[in-house]
């Protein structure tokens, strides 16, 4: 066929599902894999979360919604937001969406017109340019200083007349990096003083591990021109649920309205009774989740140093990444000869580093080391 879209087929697939799916495939095949390479919590979905939903399915919680979610979980959001992340939020600049993903997606669909220019920070997460690309923009790539990531002056060298918004990661995927608040103040200067909007994606905002977590948005004024997203994935073990959400200016929650009105119509109702739970039930389960994550975190972050690898601080998040040289071939060696499976940072737009997801047990950590380790 010969009539398809160049604009999609321009788009490379998400390399990080890519190589999950040769895993699989060798897994398939009988050979014993260890993938460390998709970011996705290990642990079941908390009870009460899961009990929410299955009352609401009980209850007949089955038909349409409003467009921008049911209203008891927009205000649960908001009440989240003003009350942890130091920012006013109310129900009416609240949407959500099928995981944080879909909510970045019409967040680009709402701001951008062709040929609008995004400023990404690298490195990033595979699906921010992709998302700018179907929306008709372009992505404007601006590496950050190794090994701590954080943001500087020189990001001002990439703005141009036709910079329209600023992306940045926080806890960050793939490095595990948490931005300062000379990191944000960066961010916010520049988008005030060029009237560019900010999207902040803090999905992994409650797995921090001895630093603090900060919203872009608490910074000064930057609530009225920042896209606050977020989701339940990650810190409540939900990513079979697809449920994301973003907080943002009236103006471009209305825009973000229409996409899906349009697309999705809206998550699914019973899963949203989930999310409601998820925000005001107990929260301990959040608490557990983090402690193993961060007892993970600590063991493998020392197994990587005692073999030699110059790494990222991993204050945030479920990843280590580390400094590897030529990171296709080493991810294909240790795929293929320790039966490790791990992503290349070229897939994050840093060639050179890999990535290695700790979302898995210590054992089985154990073993994946102990592989890695012969192989060198």
């Amino acid at each position: 066929m010969n009539r398809l879209s160049e604009k999609i087929a321009a788009i490379a697939p998400s390399a990080t599902i890519e190589i999950s799916d040769e895993a699989q495939r060798m897994k398939r095949e009988g050979i014993d894999v260890i993938s460390l390479s998709i970011g996705e919590p290990d642990f079941a979905t908390p009870g009460h979360i899961t009990e929410a939903c299955i009352d609401a399915l009980r209850r007949g919680e089955t038909h349409y919604a409003p467009s921008a979610g049911i209203p008891e979980l927009r205000k649960a959001i908001a009440a989240k937001i003003s009350r942890e992340n130091g920012f006013p939020a109310d129900e009416n600049n609240t949407i959500v969406s099928c995981g944080a993903k879909n909510t970045i997606y019409e967040a680009m669909e709402a701001v951008l017109d062709p040929g609008d220019e995004v400023l990404i920070c690298d490195p990033c997460w595979v699906s921010y340019e992709p998302c700018v690309q179907i929306a008709g923009g372009r992505a404007v790539h601006h590496p950050l200083p190794e090994p701590a990531f954080q943001v500087d002056d020189t990001l001002l060298e990439r703005v141009s007349r036709k910079t329209k918004m600023i992306v940045v990661n926080s806890p960050s995927n793939p490095s595990g990096a948490v931005l300062n608040d000379a990191s944000l103040r960066c961010v916010a200067d520049i988008c005030t003083d060029h009237d560019i909007v900010a999207l902040s994606d803090e999905i992994y905002e409650k797995l921090v591990y001895g630093v603090e977590h900060r919203s872009l948005a608490a910074i000064g004024d930057m609530h009225e021109r920042t896209i606050t997203v977020n989701g339940f994935s990650k810190a409540y073990a939900m990513t079979g649920w697809r449920i994301g959400y973003a907080v943002a200016p009236l103006p471009i929650i209305r825009q973000m309205i229409k996409v899906q009105q349009h697309t999705i119509s809206h998550p699914a109702t019973f899963a949203m009774w989930g999310a409601v739970a998820a925000l005001e039930g107990d929260q301990s389960c959040v608490d557990a989740m983090r402690d193993a994550f961060d007892e993970r975190r600590r063991f493998v972050m020392a197994a990587l140093s005692r073999m030699g690898f110059a790494t990222a601080p991993a204050d945030g998040a479920f990843y280590a990444f580390l400094r590897t040289g030529d990171d296709m071939n080493v991810a294909r060696r240790w795929l293929h000869e320790a039966r490790v499976a791990v992503t290349p940072g070229t897939a994050f737009s840093a060639p050179g580093w890999i990535r290695l997801s700790y979302a898995a047990d210590i054992e089985t950590l154990r073993r994946a080391m102990e592989r890695i380790a012969q192989v060198l």
